[in-house]
């Protein structure tokens, strides 16, 4: 025991370094990363946004960041499964903490997420957050696309999003819409998989209904995520409601009929052609979950989207 550490979310020293504190205790970031505000020489950021005043059904997204940290405990530090490979030992990973809001002026919600979204974005080259409902992708958007210009969506979901508003209303199911109209995401090259639900107005996105889904093969999923978006910088947003309630009950909006975790991780899995700018995972709402089935399934997405960032990274190096 003498080598081991433990919570090595604020004694680890060296971003890359190995975590050896025991699953059930320790700080709880995500997958034990250090808890910093600094940003010299990160490679890929963390962070969380506890905001849940934009949902349409049950409200406990805010605590989803909390939710998912928690579960990604279970990751130790051997090589993550499927990348057969330390995600961390040549990717420097924090764990920015949480974003501060003001519960009680939410329309100050928007320009707070985008302006600290756009300072870590200054120095960092990958943010993945931990929402949160999903208005909150639509700041992320914007602080994204201020960075790398415009983007293509490919959107885990049961719904569209693509609601109409009038550009002022907080709410998560406009702000696929919204971004279509503001021209931060190419509608052509966009794609959503999974839908379950039906809006007036598909925004011109290539849509993948949940049954098509049922349907499909993984690898074929994957191939046309790859194809649609014609080598577009991409941004990956994953609504955990896109899995069937079976695999995901800890949700605001659950809708029944969607795929399995394994099937969608194995999609997942498929994508490390693309070119991930930026990423989120949202709508976890622990109140409604059990035995942290949705906890484990969005840690899970997240440390995907980590896996393919590590991939793409040793390419680039």
């Amino acid at each position: 025991m003498a080598e081991k550490t433990i919570d090595h979310a604020i004694t680890a020293t060296d971003l890359k370094s190995t975590a050896t504190d025991p699953t059930h205790a320790g700080v709880l970031s995500f997958m034990r990363r250090r808890y910093t505000k600094s940003l010299e020489g990160v490679d890929a950021v963390v962070w969380g946004i506890p905001f849940d005043a934009a949902t349409s059904n049950r409200p406990g997204a805010r605590f989803g960041p909390q939710a998912i940290r928690r579960a990604s405990a279970i990751f130790d530090n051997d090589p993550q499964y499927p990348f057969q490979r330390d995600l961390f030992a040549d990717m420097a990973v924090i764990d920015y903490g949480d974003c501060l809001l003001d519960y009680g002026n939410h329309w100050q919600t928007p320009e707070t997420i985008e302006t600290e979204a756009t300072r870590i974005l200054a120095d960092a080259d990958f943010l993945l957050t931990l929402g949160g409902d999903h208005f909150v992708t639509w700041p992320l958007l914007k602080a994204h696309v201020a960075k790398h210009g415009p983007l293509a969506l490919v959107q885990f979901d049961a719904h569209q999003d693509t609601w109409f508003d009038d550009g002022k209303r907080i709410d998560h199911g406009s702000f696929v819409g919204r971004a279509v109209r503001e021209g931060l995401i190419d509608p052509d090259r966009s794609i959503q998989i999974g839908i379950r639900t039906h809006a007036p107005d598909d925004c011109g996105i290539r849509i993948v209904y949940g049954h098509e889904v049922e349907e499909m093969r993984p690898g074929d999923i994957s191939s046309l995520i790859v194809s649609h978006t014609g080598g577009m910088p991409v941004y990956l947003t994953f609504d955990i409601d896109c899995l069937d309630p079976a695999f995901a009950p800890g949700t605001g909006t659950p809708v029944a009929g969607g795929p399995s975790s394994a099937k969608i991780l194995s999609v997942l899995r498929g994508l490390q052609q693309l070119d991930i700018r930026g990423a989120d995972v949202v709508e976890v709402a622990p109140a409604y979950d059990h035995a942290d089935i949705t906890a484990i399934a969005g840690a899970t997405v997240a440390m995907y989207m980590l896996g393919l960032n590590a991939e793409r990274l040793a390419r680039r190096r």
